[in-house]
């Protein structure tokens, strides 16, 4: 089976393949593999009819575009015209139904590409393990006893099992990057802003990105095109750094040794550091909890029990801060932005682990910080949300390790975000880089 977006759309364009049959095919894996939890919904009738159209572009000669007939999934919280965009809660499963696509929809429509359903998340996306109290926990390829990671826990988990070829995710504290590397898939939170957000449910709207999951660096790198409009790369000519302190504590025996292997094979690499990285994430805590409880705090004010728990309580306390706190924390951003791109003017590229080590199990949902247990739902992102914090844009990247999966961080300048597609597609080419089938 042809399973790279590049490959399919290549066999499609020459008329080697049909698109309904593609189409068929993914909607035939989404049915039998509905233990991931991974899909919600799936969209037969909508996938079939777009599968028709590229295929009949095809007979008449025309191109159909660069991810003819591709099947993908989106995150829930990407609008589909005529479904209600729950953004994985049960108290908008009823809602009305959203009058058009999301933009980044509209945009891989118009490339070819088929969508073949919506992807499970946590509830408005505040979380790292996808534990959705309507639809249940995403569980990972790799090994079904363990999270897949979250937000874009589904997502992510759709892309590693093969049901499509890519997926769309966003990102506000890590919910792409997480997952990505859980899952051993490659994802990218692009440069905040790049990325049109458009008809996409909104979280934080400081740190809220959205991006894509690929099982390979040059998929990545079309899909992120169309969604820009760009599909030019940049050069990727960088000294790359690793970075250490915060990012370097906390790892498991596993992910430490990986690590510390990678860095040598391309470097050996220098060691630096960042300072203030723990009032950083911090920072991001609270300007997380301060903006998203802003954003529900009339629903919370009338219809509290409808929420999950555990989203209701976190979101509470965050409207409960007062402004001084956000503005704060604000302040601290652009001191801690300049430090990173003080850096990043240096190296070109950061590299720091996504996560601490493979995916918790779910039956143990924890993850060892400082010497103690802490949930998993809230500190899967240790690494990742110091990053979110200023923008820039991060491709998440499995490493060629066996086993369960391990993923780091390629941390780049604003903008920068294709040329961090394109070093991580050389890297791949140079066997350090690897998706492992499950």
């Amino acid at each position: 089976m042809i399973s790279g977006a590049a490959a399919i759309a290549r066999e499609v364009r020459a008329g080697r393949l049909r698109a309904v049959a593609l189409a068929q095919q993914a909607l035939d894996r989404i049915a039998a593999a509905t233990d991931l939890l991974a899909i919600t919904r799936t969209l037969a009738d909508r996938a079939m009819r777009e599968a028709a159209e590229v295929d009949a572009k095809v007979a008449r000669g025309e191109d159909p575009g660069p991810l003819a007939g591709v099947p993908y999934a989106v995150k829930d919280l990407f609008d589909v015209a005529g479904l209600a965009t729950t953004a994985g809660a049960a108290r908008l499963e009823c809602a009305d139904p959203a009058g058009a696509d999301a933009e980044a929809i509209v945009r891989l429509h118009a490339a070819g590409a088929v969508l073949v359903g919506t992807c499970n998340m946590d509830e408005f996306a505040y979380g790292f393990v996808t534990d959705n109290a309507r639809w249940g926990i995403t569980r990972n390829p790799h090994d079904r006893a363990r999270f897949a990671g979250g937000s874009s826990g589904g997502s992510a988990a759709a892309v590693a099992a093969g049901l499509v070829a890519f997926a769309l995710g966003s990102d506000t504290n890590g919910s792409i990057r997480v997952p990505a590397s859980l899952c051993g898939v490659f994802g990218i939170r692009p440069t905040q802003g790049a990325l049109p957000t458009t008809g996409t449910f909104p979280f934080v709207h400081s740190f809220d990105t959205i991006g894509a999951f690929a099982r390979s660096a040059q998929d990545l790198a079309l899909v992120d095109g169309v969604l820009r409009g760009d599909a030019q790369s940049g050069p990727c000519d960088f000294a790359p750094a690793l970075l250490g302190g915060w990012f370097a504590q906390d790892l498991t025996a596993e992910m430490a040794a990986a690590l510390a292997e990678f860095a040598q094979a391309i470097g050996p690499l220098p060691t630096v550091e960042i300072e203030g990285v723990a009032q950083a994430r911090s920072a991001a805590f609270l300007i997380t909890a301060y903006e998203g409880g802003r954003l529900h705090a009339p629903a919370l004010r009338t219809d509290a029990l409808s929420y999950d728990p555990a989203t209701r309580d976190r979101l509470l306390a965050g409207a409960a801060l007062p402004d001084r706190v956000h503005d704060r924390a604000m302040a601290f951003r652009a001191v801690f932005a300049a430090r990173v791109q003080a850096l990043l003017d240096r190296h070109g590229v950061l590299i720091a682990p996504a996560v601490a080590g493979p995916a918790p199990l779910i039956a143990d949902p924890v993850v060892r910080v400082g010497g103690r247990d802490v949930p998993a739902r809230a500190n899967l992102g240790l690494y990742a949300q110091p990053v979110s914090f200023v923008g820039v844009p991060v491709v998440a990247a499995p490493l060629a390790v066996p086993g369960l999966p391990l993923g780091i961080q390629l941390i780049g300048a604003k903008g920068s975000d294709r040329a961090l597609i394109a070093y991580a597609a050389r890297l791949e080419a140079q066997g350090l880089l690897r998706v492992t089938p499950p």
